[in-house]
């Protein structure tokens, strides 16, 4: 294997490494969002409130937009991954209900 070869197989091990770590985190903050998501289901059940609050998801989507631009992350990649994550909210809303 020549040098450069080698360098950036280092490089790649690198980063492959660090999305790891990263891939973890997500994981891990998911895991921890949903936590916080049940426990708001469950006091929307006992309170007989609505599973979804369309006024709310429209912010946190605007607020999260914001930050991806921040980030240099894709505004439509982030609002589709939001969505994502508030439909399945919503499920476990609606689950918490019946």
């Amino acid at each position: 294997m020549s040098d450069t070869t080698t360098r950036a197989a280092e490089i790649l091990k690198g980063h492959r490494a660090s999305i790891d770590r990263l891939d973890a985190i997500l994981v891990y903050t998911l895991g921890e969002r949903f936590k916080h998501t049940q426990a708001v289901g469950r006091l929307k059940a006992e309170h007989a409130l609505p599973p979804s609050d369309p006024a709310r998801e429209a912010a946190q989507i605007a607020r999260l937009t914001d930050l991806a631009e921040q980030a240099d992350l894709d505004p439509e990649f982030a609002k589709k991954f939001l969505n994502f994550i508030i439909q399945e909210v919503i499920q476990h809303h609606k689950q918490h209900q019946s």
